[in-house]
């Protein structure tokens, strides 16, 4: 084990070349969806319109579910997919599929009646498939995109470009629900519902540079798909073994299924912890956008920081920040604090989950890189049960809300703490051992 940060490596001839700019778009694309959809609007809309004058624990017991099942699917799905396309060398054709499957699901949702709430929470569940899975291949991609150059700055981009790409069109959307008269709209449900139709629209039209401007490799011939899936699956019970003897990957793994499932219960209980403590929902969705807007720059400092002193090094430095925000908020007052949290958590934010995506893909031989971003991707998925779990353990049994968000500072602690122990390059030795 070593603190050093590693040794520089030749730059590219431009990190903003043609195939590096085409695969960042991506997360300029997708990100559409985990903004407006995810974390904005389909919440509300199923509540306040789908399930208006139903027990509001009943509705969130029924959105949590359809949430749950979509992570299910991710998660017995993530690594099959990722060996398949690994096999076939057919990443980019399967991002395509599983994207185009989102989308199709998140422009349906915009047609979804007031009385069709188990159709429209089936297709937000189905956008969410589309959106978790498209990820495993867009993820493995930086391997072939950066050939082991820059990784940190490069995937500091695409998150940089997923900030600000889903913060343009999520403000333009909130226009339209604020205003909807300017938009020759008749009220806010129905600018909502057009909301989740330019989403897909503007998925499917900014993942094009992806499918065109990004060389892979050549496709091979496969033996079928059902000989495909079989030999997916033998290969799966391979790696698994592999990870068995792959101390460095595991301890990543595991560290990062903490620290992440810290980072996803923070996006997903501020709004809910700022109604908690009476701030009105306008404050909420400006600061939502605060973060996106301040996400933008901070990613690619972070990128840039990551180069200079260490990934690993860069990324405690950012759950530091997240350990110093969860005790800022427990003890917040005033709306002002909301804010002034909101620029924080967007300086961090983007920052951790970019740099530990090009962490990974240093540890990782890249011949397996779908496949093992599908673990990676599947660990993103389980690390969402935890937190919640936590949160709610703590407020049942202290009865403060306060306690229970800072009770997340153990699940960055112990990231932390395990991350402490990760090389930040791959040994021969150990990338030997994943050998087919």
């Amino acid at each position: 084990m070593t603190n050093a940060p590693a040794s520089p490596t030749p730059r590219p001839s431009g990190w903003l070349d043609r195939k590096v700019l085409g695969w960042a778009l991506y997360d300029w694309a997708n990100s559409a969806f985990a903004t407006t959809v995810m974390a904005g609007f389909f919440p509300v809309f199923y509540k306040q319109h789908l399930r208006a004058g139903v027990e509001p624990t009943a509705s969130t017991f029924e959105l949590g579910m359809f949430n749950a099942a979509a992570g299910l699917v991710v998660v017995l799905m993530a690594p099959a997919l990722g060996a398949m396309a690994d096999m076939g060398r057919a990443k980019k054709p399967m991002l395509g599929l599983c994207a185009g499957f989102g989308v199709a699901a998140t422009a349906a949702l915009g047609f979804a009646g007031d009385n069709g709430w188990l159709l429209a929470g089936g297709l937000y569940a189905a956008g969410v498939i589309g959106f978790s899975t498209a990820n495993i291949f867009y993820d493995a991609l930086i391997v072939e995109v950066s050939g082991g150059r820059r990784t940190d700055t490069i995937s500091a981009f695409g998150f940089a470009l997923g900030y600000l790409g889903g913060g343009l069109l999520f403000a333009i959307n909130v226009v339209m629900t604020l205003k909807p008269a300017w938009f020759g709209l008749p009220d806010s449900a129905a600018a909502v519902r057009l909301s989740f139709v330019t989403v897909a629209v503007w998925w499917a039209l900014f993942s094009l540079p992806l499918l065109l401007l990004v060389p892979a490799r050549p496709a091979r011939k496969g033996p079928g798909l059902l000989k495909t899936m079989r030999m997916g699956m033998v290969r799966i019970g391979r790696t698994v073994a592999g990870l068995s003897r792959m101390k460095n990957i595991g301890i990543f793994l595991v560290a990062y299924y903490f620290y992440i499932d810290g980072v996803s219960t923070i996006i997903k209980m501020a709004v809910d912890y700022g109604l908690a403590l009476g701030f009105p929902a306008t404050s909420l969705i400006l600061a939502l956008l605060i973060v996106q807007f301040v996400g933008f720059p901070a990613a690619i400092a972070f990128g840039w920081l990551g180069e200079r002193v260490g990934t690993r090094r860069a990324i405690l430095a950012g759950l530091g920040i997240y350990i110093a925000i969860t005790i800022w908020g427990a003890g917040m007052t005033c709306e002002r604090d909301f804010y002034l949290l909101a620029v924080a958590v967007g300086c961090v934010q983007g920052g951790v989950q970019s740099l530990s995506r090009s962490l990974f893909a240093r540890l990782i031989p890249p011949r397996k890189s779908a496949e093992l971003f599908g673990f990676y991707n599947m660990m993103g998925k389980f690390a969402t049960l935890l937190g919640p779990v936590l949160v709610g353990v703590t407020a049942r049994l202290t009865g403060s809300s306060r306690l229970s968000i800072l009770s997340i500072t153990v699940l960055f602690l112990a990231g932390g703490a395990l991350l402490m122990f990760v090389r930040e390059q791959a040994s021969e030795d150990d990338t030997a051992r994943f050998a087919a």
